[in-house]
Formats: C-alpha cells, structure tokens, sequence
C-alpha cells in the first residue's frame, strides 16, 4: 500500500476516535469525594491522628481521579473488538496501593500496635473517592455516614458493654530494675478496677540506657507477668501501662494462648 493511503487511513482512524470525556459531571463527582472524604479528615484532625486532615482529603481525591481516569480517559484508543479496556483494573490497583499507605501508618510503640484504626480510615476514605469517581454518589455518601457510626459512636457504645469480670487476661511488663517501676504498675492496675490473682518477675538480661549525664549505661531489665481480670478494657490499661515513665515494653495475651 503506497504511504499516502496508510497515512489517509491512519488519518481516518484518529478522526473517528471518541473524544476523551471531562466535564462539569466529571468535576462534581470529583468534588464529592473531596468533601466526603474532607469530613472524614476533620474527625481524625480533631482526634489528632498521625492521618489526618490533608492526608484523607488527599486520599479520596486521589482515588476519585484515578477511577475518573480509568472510567473515560482512554476514549480515544479504545476500538471495538481491538483495544478494550476493564475500568474496574483500577479500583483492584487502588485497593492495594492504599493497602502500602495504611501499612505504614501502623506502627509499633514499645511492643504495642497503633494506627490500625487510621489506616482502616485511610482505607475507607480512598473507597469513598473511588465511588464518587464511579458515579456513585449515594454510596459514597452512606459509606461516610457509616464511618461517623464507628468513629463516633462505637467508642461510647465499646466502653458501655459488658465485660466479663472472670476471663483473665496476661500483661507482661518490662522496666529497668531499681527504678520502683513495679510499684506503680500495680497502682495502675489496681485504680482502673483490675484484680491482680498472680505476680511473677524474672530477669531479663541488660540494656544499654541513655543517662542524665549524657553517656549510655548498662542497666539490668525485669520481665514482671501479671493475671488481670476486671470489667475494664485490657487494651486501655496496656495503652496506660506503656505510657510510664521508664517502661519499655507491654505485650497483653490471653491466659489460654499464654500458658500454650
């Protein structure tokens, strides 16, 4: 085929390629996520969270445009029989790129685990983009009522459930020795409504620790394990606990998986 006719084709087959598709509709649904997923950044800015305000905003946003993207940016190569293309790939690839963000929003403060419930936001918010880029603003809109629920509601409704007062549970704390450490975790305990039924310590070896006089000194760890049972939630206490001064580590078990 001479070179005219192939550039008169490929010339005929752009000009009857669909334009790609941007508008005002494009833009509310756009819009959507960036106030759905702004309220949600507010709750988790008043709580001071380490996601907060521009991260969930930016989330959902993100989420909305890729969706957006995906849905009609391709117009002008898709053709009937030859190029097709699944729009639904990107929420699968949205899914797991947020899945590394929460991921690293999780972290692990002298033994015990935070962040998991911002990175359950994170996720959420980045759902609510995603469905107001897929043109489903209703959706959206009751999956941000439902977060307020959980987020709101659910702490009073946790702290008002009852709580068996004959399951025990495990707490092992560990501080440096000499430091009347010991004395204060069972303060705690015993103030937030705890019975301890069995005590026990063990060495734990040294640890380099930073002195006042600026230079690094080994220090002999204890490892105390207490039975706790109470009404109280055991996370609360272990929170508490780790808050100490002088406190390095706090791991909380079931006696069952304890004595395993």
């Amino acid at each position: 085929m001479p070179r005219e006719s192939i550039g008169l084709v490929m010339d005929h087959f752009l000009a009857a390629s669909p334009a790609n598709i941007e508008g005002w509709r494009q833009i509310a649904e756009l819009l959507a996520a960036f106030l759905l997923s702004m309220m949600i950044g507010v709750e988790r800015e008043i709580r001071q969270k380490s996601a907060g305000l521009r991260t969930h905003t930016l989330v959902g946003v993100g989420a909305a445009l890729f969706m957006l993207i995906s849905k009609y940016g391709f117009n002008d190569v898709l053709r009937p029989g030859l190029v097709v293309l699944d729009p639904s790939r990107v929420a699968a690839q949205i899914v797991s790129g947020v899945g590394f963000l929460g991921a690293g929003l999780i972290f692990v403060r002298r033994d015990s685990v935070r962040g998991l419930t911002t990175a359950a936001a994170v996720w959420v918010t980045a759902a609510v983009g995603a469905a107001c880029g897929a043109g489903l603003p209703v959706l959206a809109a009751a999956a941000t009522f439902i977060y307020f629920i959980v987020a709101v509601a659910f702490p009073s409704l946790t702290n008002h459930l009852p709580h068996s007062s004959t399951v025990f549970s495990v707490i092992r704390v560990r501080y440096p020795e000499g430091q009347g450490i010991l004395r204060e975790v069972l303060q705690l305990a015993t103030n937030r409504g705890f019975i301890l039924s069995e005590i026990s310590t063990e060495s734990d070896g040294y640890r380099q620790l930073h002195a006042a006089s600026g230079s690094d000194e080994e220090v002999a760890m204890v490892n105390v394990t207490l039975q706790v049972r109470g009404r109280s939630l055991v996370n609360d206490l272990v929170a508490a606990l780790s808050e100490l001064r002088g406190v390095d580590a706090v791991l909380a078990d079931d006696v069952n998986t304890a004595a395993e």
